[in-house]
């Protein structure tokens, strides 16, 4: 069944005066459309439904929106889509990040595939911007007391009701593009009836399977880990890591205070010059410490540096390890529902 091809483009504003916004992408077989490059300023392929939630999170009726297109749509029993290998995405803190990695998952799954695998996505404005301020001012939340007395609860009932959204849409595997998000991750999936992605999992395997061997012989694996202070006192990515055999090494405390937590600030304050050199000097500080490699763990920090910067070609992100985690399980979804 193939839907109808709407031309449309996503602007920033957008994300601004909806209380939601969910993005619907279909499984449809065009083969010129998938073998088109991608606009950048495009957020899902051509053979997709953007819808807008109220209030209360149902779909209202689309006035711009064919019969076709909502025939289609609600064929499934309720469901948005009914693909076996059907992607649930849930937006965190930036919507640039999430956009980047819909990009990369759509580009990335058309590789070796004629269609793109087929995906749901939901973005809340609200809690973009408490994720993100959670993140960026995390060095004003500077002693534990004061951590653990700031309440979350409301940003995790947040994403617990977009867990249950996505289920509820058709979603076979729900991924979270953020960070700080992944802090609540088991309280977030807990009882869940499909299966997450978990970004820590996924970079920690990759990093496994790449059998790297110890800058000296005799040595552990070490792998540096680069994030914002909130997302370090997390602590996933060290579990994660050390449950795979990795020796961890975070920044120490003078690195955080003298380079990762004034490079966050500048870029708040969009001094991106300042905050680039700042990332710099972090990570020369891990790397003389003789780790193998370098996790990114801010979307931030990521974005910084050039493509072409040696000390990128040092660094892992967690994103595109989710990106290929999230293909390889909608290619085993598809050969088992055949």
């Amino acid at each position: 069944m193939e839907s109808k091809v709407l031309n449309w483009k996503i602007k920033k504003s957008k994300f601004e005066t909806h209380p939601s916004i969910t993005m619907v992408s279909t499984n449809t077989r065009q083969r010129n459309v998938c073998k088109r490059r991608l606009n950048p300023v495009l957020a899902v392929p051509p053979s997709s439904v953007i819808l807008h939630t109220d209030e209360s999170g149902e779909f209202p009726e689309s006035r711009n929106s064919s019969s076709s297109s909502n025939a289609s749509l609600s064929s499934c029993a309720g469901s948005l889509l009914c693909h076996p290998n059907t992607v649930g995405i849930m937006g965190g803190g930036s919507v640039d990040s999430t956009l980047s990695f819909v990009r990369k998952l759509v580009h990335w799954s058309k590789e070796n595939e004629e269609t793109c695998t087929p995906f749901v996505l939901c973005s809340d404005p609200v809690l973009n911007r408490e994720l993100l301020s959670l993140e960026r001012n995390s060095s004003t939340l500077c002693s534990r007391n004061a951590r653990s007395q700031f309440d979350h609860s409301p940003i995790v009932e947040n994403l617990l009701s977009k867990r249950v959204f996505l289920e509820k849409s058709g979603a076979q595997c729900i991924v979270v593009p953020c960070h700080i998000s992944h802090s609540w991750h088991d309280e977030v999936f807990k009882g869940c009836s499909i299966p997450s992605l978990h970004m820590a999992e996924c970079v920690s395997r990759e990093l496994k399977e790449a059998k790297l061997k110890p800058l000296e012989a005799g040595s552990p694996l070490r792998i540096g880990v680069l994030a914002t202070d909130v997302t370090l006192k997390a602590g996933f990515y060290q579990e994660k890591l050390q449950n795979e055999g990795f020796e961890v090494v975070l920044p120490d405390k003078a690195t955080m205070e003298h380079t990762v937590i004034p490079a966050i600030d500048a870029i708040n304050r969009k001094d991106m010059e300042g905050a680039r050199n700042l990332l710099r000097i972090a990570l020369q500080v891990l790397l003389v410490r003789e780790v193998n490699t370098v996790i990114l763990a801010s979307n931030d920090m990521c974005d910084l540096l050039p493509r072409d910067d040696p000390l990128l070609k040092k660094c892992i992100d967690p994103m595109d390890a989710l990106v290929m985690s999230t293909i390889k399980w909608a290619q085993q979804a598809v050969k088992e529902g055949t």
